[in-house]
């Protein structure tokens, strides 16, 4: 994986973000409840850097992709998409490959305020995967992707969240034996090189101490319980316990307005402008711990790791607020914030995440 420069920056840079905020307002619940609200905006990618390169097709076609473990579809833009946002990256050409096989099943993903619809083909995937399902879009929103550092999704959820009943990357890895374990890790470090997805493996010069292996609550997202949300050893938010899932594909830690407003007090947090709270730079040394205690365990975010740093020497809180109470009660997401912090396992074979303090 390479850390690239975000989709927020680039628009901040063509002096097109607060037109893009105003068009597209976040809203994480579309995400995760696609039936609760008209849309998946794809503002939720707007601050990821994570990108990885993946081909299709023989001989290989380069994309690069998002590793998403909070969707589980793959789709990059095909050919036939003639939209900007498709002209403006890398497109599958089935005509080039093979080992092309086509289908009539056509697919739909909501992104905001358009769609990304296309169909279902089958191909070799080289993180390799022979004969790999992946959606090929023919249109695709006009402003979203545009500036997108990344030409498609590979989601690693769980396949009963699959759109069109598509058969996700990693599932096809374990039913095909190309994987030792059935299991998969992510190590993402704040350089621009080093983190990376490992498929049936994990690499533990990546973490110090031991694993804690988290049971899931749900086999849809990557979702377990968190007992409590403290600082200063007390809780501030989730006092009752709350669900969460491990998102590598949302960049910040999200939650709900009143948590989430509790944590902005107590870190003095601004208001928000273009989506972000900025925090004083110069109080960073002077902020406490955040813990987030799952199973019974403390894995503390330090203020080094939930105060980010922007280009333009601002400084920012790493969360953000997202209301949407699920079945079982409010709902968290750990996006990229907690995991550069905790080296993670997604281990399918006992339906466990596993985090440990990252190297």
């Amino acid at each position: 994986l390479m850390k690239k420069k975000t989709l927020r920056q680039t628009l901040t840079d063509h002096g097109l973000l607060e037109d893009f905020l105003a068009k597209h307002p976040p809203s994480l619940a579309a995400k995760y409840f696609p039936t609760a609200a008209s849309a998946e905006p794809l503002t939720n990618y707007m601050d990821l850097e994570y990108v990885g390169t993946i081909s299709i097709g023989s001989p290989a076609q380069e994309f690069s992709v998002l590793f998403d473990t909070g969707s589980a579809n793959l789709w990059v833009p095909s050919v036939y998409c003639s939209d900007g946002a498709c002209a403006d990256h890398r497109r599958y050409d089935p005509a080039l490959s093979s080992t092309y096989r086509g289908t009539t099943t056509s697919v739909s993903a909501w992104y905001g305020t358009g769609s990304m619809t296309g169909y279902l083909a089958y191909d070799t995937v080289r993180v390799s995967v022979p004969n790999q399902i992946f959606g090929l879009s023919k249109t695709e929103p006009g402003s979203f992707l545009y500036y997108a550092p990344f030409d498609g999704l590979l989601g690693l959820a769980f396949p009963s969240i699959a759109f069109s009943r598509a058969t996700p990357v990693f599932d096809n890895m374990m039913s095909q034996g190309l994987v030792s374990q059935d299991l998969f890790s992510i190590y993402l470090t704040p350089n621009e090189n080093g983190s990376f997805v490992m498929f049936g493996g994990i690499d533990d010069t990546c973490f110090t101490g031991n694993l804690s292996w988290i049971p899931l609550s749900a086999e849809t997202y990557w979702q377990i319980k968190v007992d409590s949300i403290t600082m200063y050893g007390r809780p501030i938010a989730c006092p009752y316990g709350c669900q969460s899932i491990v998102d590598s594909g949302t960049s910040l830690v999200a939650g709900p307005a009143a948590g989430i407003n509790n944590i902005q007090y107590e870190i003095g947090a601004g208001g928000a402008r273009n989506g972000l709270h900025t925090v004083s730079c110069s109080f960073i040394s002077l902020l406490p711990d955040i813990v987030f205690i799952i199973n019974g365990i403390q894995f503390p975010l330090p203020p080094q790791a939930y105060i980010r740093q922007l280009r333009d020497g601002s400084c920012a809180s790493g969360f953000e607020a997202f209301d949407f109470d699920s079945a079982a009660g409010e709902l968290w997401i750990l996006g990229d914030v907690f995991l550069r912090r905790y080296y993670s396992v997604f281990d399918r074979a006992n339906g466990m995440v596993g985090l440990a303090p990252a190297a």
